[in-house]
């Protein structure tokens, strides 16, 4: 459980500002990548290119990053990860304010960042557990958590625009300032994050390590370990078939906006703004909830409430109803996440948990886009509601797999 008793630390919190700076740019470019397609050129095909581009890295060298997660300082990942990060970006506002940019060039940047991105979020995941006790996992995963959203959804997106308005090459130039500010900051971590090595011991209950067990070596790895362990397993793969559900409304959700409940462009941001808000008080008190209730039942009703409460929509396609699924949903995901990091932190072996953490999130970005083209293809053959109902149909499963996966026999389980 938490302990919400003692601090979490200067070094924590020198981390969580870094993080936050890299969120902060993260959402910064969320918005001006998307404008600077737009700009470059109207076809859809071309403005979607730049998107899927930022998410492709996480199938292409999410295991690689794992990898190199579990051999290499947690820090030096992380300032090279960025450092590299801040060089790509130079080179776009460079090419954007000398009017060399094109849409190819966006995406290869695009592309790179996300390269990156997956080599820093995986090596922050191992660094965790090295600069708060094992009692105060729950507690530092929800403020990470926390910042994210800040960064990702509240600040970064209308920042970006505005910048982009200023200067088209503007947003890219301050993303690469925040991400120089966080390189800074991590440089001054304890020497504890500048060793390799995992943060705990790297044996398994049967007492094997990474040096005796053959299965433990090579990028493949925690897919591998995850095969064996059936409680970890179908976390993942529940946790996946959420995203699933979560990216089938929410790809057409914008268009539900418009057609059923009238919003125009506005509403619209301003309904995804009033979920962030959700995700972020869910983050804020998925500590408490599992100090409360424990980890298992958590669970399960994070995913039931997060899969299952956008079928509301179906039936009642009101603008009241549609701020209380975003702000449901966005909340119950957050604490999703929050409880299954700190349940992969606890369980996983520390020199596995970068493979781990890696195969886990390949397995879950994969599942949203082919979730995100499932609820396309539902909204056009069978109407704007099927989306929201096959979430619906996902919660009950995923929720009864891990109810069934967890229950107090199965071995390994949560509590």
């Amino acid at each position: 459980m938490a302990d919400r008793s003692r601090s979490l630390g200067r070094p924590f919190w020198t981390f969580w500002t870094a993080a936050a700076l890299a969120n902060l740019g993260d959402g910064i470019r969320v918005a001006a990548f998307p404008l600077l397609a737009a700009a470059l050129s109207d076809d859809p095909v071309a403005v979607a290119a730049v998107a899927a581009a930022q998410f492709l890295p996480w199938l292409v060298t999410g295991l690689l990053a794992g990898a190199l997660a579990d051999r290499r300082a947690a820090r030096a990942l992380i300032v090279a990860a960025d450092a590299g990060r801040v060089v790509v970006l130079a080179a776009v506002a460079v090419a954007v304010a000398t009017g060399v940019a094109s849409v190819a060039l966006v995406v290869a940047a695009a592309f790179l960042l996300g390269v990156g991105e997956t080599l820093r979020d995986t090596a922050a995941q191992t660094a965790i557990p090295r600069l708060v006790d094992d009692a105060q996992l729950e507690r530092a995963n929800g403020r990470l958590v926390a910042g994210e959203i800040v960064g990702n959804e509240f600040v970064g997106p209308p920042v970006g625009a505005m910048l982009f308005v200023v200067g088209a090459a503007l947003p890219f130039a301050i993303n690469g300032a925040s991400l120089a500010l966080a390189v800074m900051l991590v440089l001054s971590l304890p020497l504890s994050l500048a060793r390799p090595g995992p943060a705990r011991s790297g044996a398994d209950a049967d007492g094997r390590s990474a040096a005796a067990d053959p299965a433990r070596r090579g990028a493949l790895a925690g897919l591998r370990w995850l095969a064996r362990q059936p409680v970890l397993r179908t976390l993942v793969v529940v946790g996946a078939a959420v995203a699933a559900a979560d990216s089938a409304w929410f790809a057409i959700f914008v268009l539900y906006a418009r057609q059923s409940l009238g919003l125009g462009a506005f509403g619209f941001g301003l309904l995804l703004a009033t979920g962030a808000a959700g995700g972020l008080a869910g983050s804020l008190v998925a500590d408490r909830l599992i100090g409360r209730f424990r980890h298992r039942p958590v669970l399960a009703w994070s995913m039931a409430v997060t899969a299952g409460t956008p079928a509301l929509l179906a039936v009642a396609p009101h603008r009241i109803a549609a701020v209380a699924v975003v702000v449901t949903t966005s909340a119950s995901f957050a604490v999703l996440n929050v409880v299954a990091l700190s349940i992969r932190q606890r369980l996983v072996p520390g020199d596995l948990l970068g493979r781990v953490v890696a195969a886990s999130r390949m397995l879950s970005y994969g599942c949203a886009a082919l979730g995100a083209l499932a609820g396309g293809a539902l909204a056009a053959g069978l109407g704007m509601r099927a989306p929201f109902l096959f979430s619906a149909t996902v919660a009950v499963a995923a929720t009864a797999a891990w109810c069934v996966a967890s229950r107090p026999t199965a071995p390994g389980g949560p509590a």
